[in-house]
C-alpha cells in the first residue's frame, strides 16, 4: 500500500535534512566543528528538523520500519531544543557525522521501496 502525502512529506523533511547535513559535514573535522559556531547552529537545526519530523511519524509506521530508530531521533530533538552547554557539541557532532549519514542510508533504501509499492 503505497504511503500518505503526509507521511511522505516527513519522510522527505528527514531525507532532505539528513542530505544537508551530509553536505554541511563533508571533510569537517571536529576541532573546525567546535570553533565554527554557525556550522553548529546548522547541523543543530538539521538535526531538529529530523527529530520533529520522526515525531509526527505514526506509531503504526514506525512500529513497521524498526530498522530506523526514530525514537532516538525524536529524544534527541529534544535534548536540542532544552539542553545547552559543551557536552551538546560533541552530541551534535556524534548525531552529524555518523548518525545522519545512517538514516539517509536507510531513508533512501526505504523511499526506493516504498516507490516500487
Amino acid at each position: 500500500m503505497p504511503l500518505d502525502k503526509r507521511t511522505l512529506s516527513y519522510l522527505w523533511d528527514m531525507q532532505n535534512a539528513a542530505k544537508e547535513i551530509r553536505e554541511l559535514m563533508a571533510g569537517v573535522k571536529f576541532h573546525k566543528f567546535e570553533k565554527d559556531k554557525f556550522m553548529r547552529y546548522a547541523a543543530e537545526r538539521l538535526l531538529l528538523i529530523v527529530g520533529e519530523a520522526a515525531n509526527h511519524l505514526s506509531p503504526q509506521f514506525r512500529r513497521k520500519h524498526p530498522e530506523i530508530s526514530w525514537a532516538v531521533f525524536v529524544r534527541f530533538r529534544n535534548i536540542l531544543a532544552h539542553e545547552y552547554g559543551d557536552s551538546l557539541i560533541t552530541r551534535v557532532w556524534l548525531a552529524a557525522t555518523e548518525s545522519a549519514p545512517e538514516l539517509l542510508q536507510a531513508l533512501d533504501k526505504l523511499l526506493a521501496e516504498e516507490s516500487k509499492e
